[in-house]
């Protein structure tokens, strides 16, 4: 039997995400992402809000560069909490855990929107803007190729 859980959404945070520390040490946020719904051509658009958690450097990262607004990009796995409530009626959360978080928009309209500076960045991967690169012309020489 295979089992299989990814989840990927792309859309805005709706609230500034807030870094908390666990007991233990450990960094964690909370936070949702508005996602438009596909709508028929003269319907109006409806989003769907999605809880998102991300744990350790991913939380640091999204703190970091990440406010309301911000177009974001997370992949993850789906998780569901079932708890009872005050009432003791039973209740059950969606949630998705971020494995991956990426800017989900470009350094202009991050501008324009108030987001992120960098563009399509791994969380674990990025701590700060990339240094320039120079880029090397290749020779065109197709006579060389096997085909």
């Amino acid at each position: 039997m295979l089992n299989f859980n990814k989840a990927m959404i792309s859309g805005r945070i709706t609230r500034d995400p807030e870094l908390k520390t666990t007991t233990t040490g450990l960094s964690v946020t909370s936070f949702t992402v508005a996602v438009n719904r596909r709508a028929r051509s003269g319907e109006q658009s409806v989003a769907d809000f999605i809880d998102v958690v991300a744990w350790r450097g991913t939380a640091e990262f999204v703190c970091k560069y990440f406010k309301k607004g911000s177009g974001i990009f997370v992949v993850g796995q789906l998780q569901v909490r079932n708890w009872t409530d005050n009432n003791n009626v039973n209740r059950r959360n969606y949630e998705i855990i971020a494995d991956e978080v990426y800017f989900a928009e470009s350094k202009r309209e991050a501008g324009e929107n108030g987001g992120a500076e960098f563009i399509n960045t791994p969380a674990e991967k990025k701590e700060s803007a990339a240094p320039s690169v120079d880029f090397q012309e290749l020779v065109d020489d197709d006579d060389k190729l096997p085909f």
